[in-house]
């Protein structure tokens, strides 16, 4: 073989192994678009199902607005349904409220506490829900706004005459 040849023989691999580098780097390229495109279209299209869920509850409202005029009695049945509706779709949508029980156990990874009330019940436990919480599968959106119950203070006692006091 000739200098001449091998040097001919050498170029065309270096060719070809460019040419199939610059085809890995475009295929590449090409995958990191493709990734980016999807991405973009589950952000744009992702509540789509949840979306579709709540069609049928704009629908009742606005028969429930339209047959105001009828009854109160049409317009809460119209109410009624439409809460149902919605309560569905969110179920199909994983969404599930957080509302407590009063006696429950304050929970601040589920609760949020506006308020500390003196009440005979047990401290640390929900008095009152002010507003519902939800958590969408295992993430909180909005924890439930409670009342919390705290011990009763003796306010004015005698301590000598406290029947809590403990006698030596």
């Amino acid at each position: 073989m000739t200098l001449d040849k091998l040097l001919a023989e050498a170029q065309a691999r270096i060719d070809e192994q460019r040419d199939a580098w610059l085809r890995a780097v475009a295929e590449a390229e090409n995958i990191r678009k493709r990734a980016q495109t999807d991405v973009a279209a589950a952000h744009k299209f992702g509540v789509e199902r949840f979306a579709e869920g709540l069609l049928p509850v704009m629908d009742s409202l606005e028969a429930a607005l339209a047959a105001a005029t009828d009854s109160p009695k049409a317009l809460r049945d119209g109410i009624e349904l439409t809460l149902r509706q919605l309560n569905a779709a969110f179920q199909k949508a994983g969404l599930a409220d957080i509302a407590p029980a009063a006696g429950a156990r304050f929970d601040p990874h589920q609760h949020q506490a506006l308020a500390a009330v003196e009440s005979a019940a047990e401290p640390n436990t929900v008095v009152a829900v002010m507003l519902k919480g939800y958590r969408l599968h295992d993430r909180i959106l909005r924890p439930a706004l409670v009342t919390v119950a705290k011990a009763l203070e003796n306010k004015g006692g005698n301590p000598i005459y406290d029947s809590n006091l403990n006698a030596n």
